[in-house]
């Protein structure tokens, strides 16, 4: 009953709809304002200050619009959130940097290991190649060895000859035989001559014994081998000297590998060489380098590397193709920093690297120019331009590259230019008068430290100059150039030093 009255009150009932409507509003209309207070916020932060071309980053416009060089459109220059104290550096986000699959590695030194690789022949060993040569002068009647490649045996019969010589020799023997009491020297020198001519001392004593002439002798191989070479046939006409046959012997052979002269300052003598012989796949072998050669081929710009290895069985045959490997620790790259390959962008005449920033919250780099040794299995040699716990990027290098060339900051493609606030130029007199006196005046100047040009006008005398003034002193260069023999606008050169110029550089009168 009293809820009622209590309800039923007019004053009471405009209170409680006053306060709904309030309520009401609130909901309704409180929203709807902060979402478009929060997206308008959001346009005036998203909004870019900068907008820069693509093709060329050093474009810098405040509004959007064409690029006043190629006429593309400009695209809104990213800035970083964070700030960056050096204006070279370029700095990504970290959810930029994790899409670029940027990575970087701390700089260590290492133990360079140079993985070389050598193509080759198998050869016969030099040493052991020898010619089988007649020693008298005659007639082929028969040879024993028919063919290239037969093989041999020391003390068999390669040939027999007919020769008129040694039956006249031996006639003399025959005859000396019967006097070599009175006259012993004569019979001496007859079984001597017939020595040299390689008849044993059995045949020799056969035929004092028998009194009786050979007409053929036998020419006997003195090594054993494979016949590589046959050069006469039956029948032929020789004289002392001529070579029957060349005749290599196979149980030691030489594996001899072509090296390019780059990858030479890793081989050395007593390096084990691992190969394999195309002819034989899935086996392999070793042997230690024995020979560097110490010319390089004109044509082919090799020097040939030699490996002595066994081969009892015969089983590696000249001409065969072998592929060596060399593993290679250089002494002078021995404990140097190496970096992946990966790491480098190399423009061909500068090599370079971005380098993290230490103390840094977001991935901020900058590029760094370094100097390159030799390429070491996946990793270069630096020689100079980073030190030990640097952190340098090693994947996603050509990403942060094109951050800074968006950017217009040192990059590949951007290179920064050299401080040149200390650079002074200025002109004076240097007194001259040919080609000569041009030449020597300017290799006088550019010779000094600091001085970047110097170029001498022959009709005016007039030297100009280009010059660190940190490092170069002008008086300086004046009395370099007087002591040469010239005159400058401020000291006068020594006669004795003058009078020495040769006579088509006397300019005084």
């Amino acid at each position: 009953m009293k809820l009622n009255k209590l309800f039923s009150n007019r004053y009471i009932n405009s209170g409680l709809i006053l306060i709904l409507g309030i309520l009401i509003g609130r909901v309704v209309f409180s929203p709807s304002q902060n979402k478009d207070e929060t997206h308008m916020s959001s346009e005036a932060v998203s909004q870019p200050a900068v907008w820069t071309c693509s093709m060329h980053p050093n474009i810098k416009i405040e509004q959007p619009g064409k690029c006043p060089i190629c006429g593309m459109d400009l695209i809104p220059l990213t800035q970083s959130s964070g700030a960056v104290s050096d204006p070279d550096a370029i700095q990504l986000t970290p959810e930029a940097a994790s899409l670029a699959e940027v990575e970087t590695t701390i700089v260590t030194k290492e133990v360079s290991v140079k993985e070389v690789r050598l193509y080759g022949k198998v050869q016969a060993d030099e040493r052991l190649l020898q010619n089988q040569s007649a020693h008298i002068s005659g007639r082929i009647e028969r040879l024993a060895v028919n063919f290239t490649g037969e093989s041999v045996e020391k003390g068999q019969v390669l040939a027999v000859i007919y020769s008129p010589e040694l039956i006249t020799a031996q006639q003399e023997l025959i005859e000396s035989a019967k006097t070599k009491l009175v006259l012993p020297e004569i019979y001496e020198a007859a079984k001597e001559k017939l020595s040299r001519w390689k008849l044993s001392d059995n045949q020799i004593s056969l035929i004092e014994n028998t009194g009786t002439p050979v007409t053929n002798v036998e020419i006997i191989s003195n090594t054993s081998g494979i016949v590589m070479a046959r050069r006469v046939n039956d029948g032929d006409y020789i004289t002392a000297g001529t070579i029957l046959y060349e005749v290599a012997d196979l149980s030691r052979v030489w594996v001899v590998f072509d090296a390019y002269e780059t990858d030479l300052q890793f081989l050395k003598k007593g390096n084990k060489v691992s190969f394999t012989m195309q002819a034989f796949p899935g086996d392999e072998y070793s042997g230690r380098i024995a020979f560097i050669d110490p010319v390089i081929d004109p044509v082919m710009r090799v020097a040939k590397v030699r490996v002595e290895t066994g081969n009892a069985s015969g089983r590696f045959k000249p001409e065969m193709f072998a592929t060596g490997i060399v593993e290679s620790a250089p002494d002078q790259y021995m404990n140097d920093i190496t970096i992946p390959l990966s790491a480098v962008l190399w423009t061909g005449k500068r090599s370079i690297v971005y380098v993290k920033q230490p103390e840094t919250r977001e991935p901020v780099f900058k590029l760094r120019e370094i100097g390159l040794g030799p390429i070491v299995g996946t990793s270069y040699v630096v020689t100079d331009g980073l030190s030990v716990g640097e952190e340098i990027v090693t994947n996603g290098t050509f990403s942060v590259d094109a951050a800074a060339q968006l950017e217009g900051k040192p990059s590949m493609m951007n290179i920064p230019q050299p401080d040149d606030t200390n650079f002074e130029h200025t002109s004076f007199h240097v007194s001259g008068k040919c080609e000569m006196c041009k030449d020597r005046i300017e290799k006088t100047v550019l010779s000094l430290d600091g001085v970047k040009e110097a170029r001498w006008n022959i009709e005016t005398g007039e030297l100009a100059l280009a010059f660190d003034n940190s490092k170069a002193d002008l008086m300086a260069i004046h009395r370099s150039i007087a002591a040469k023999g010239h005159d400058t606008s401020m000291i006068k050169a020594d006669d004795d030093i003058y009078n020495a110029l040769p006579e088509c550089c006397l300019y005084r009168k």
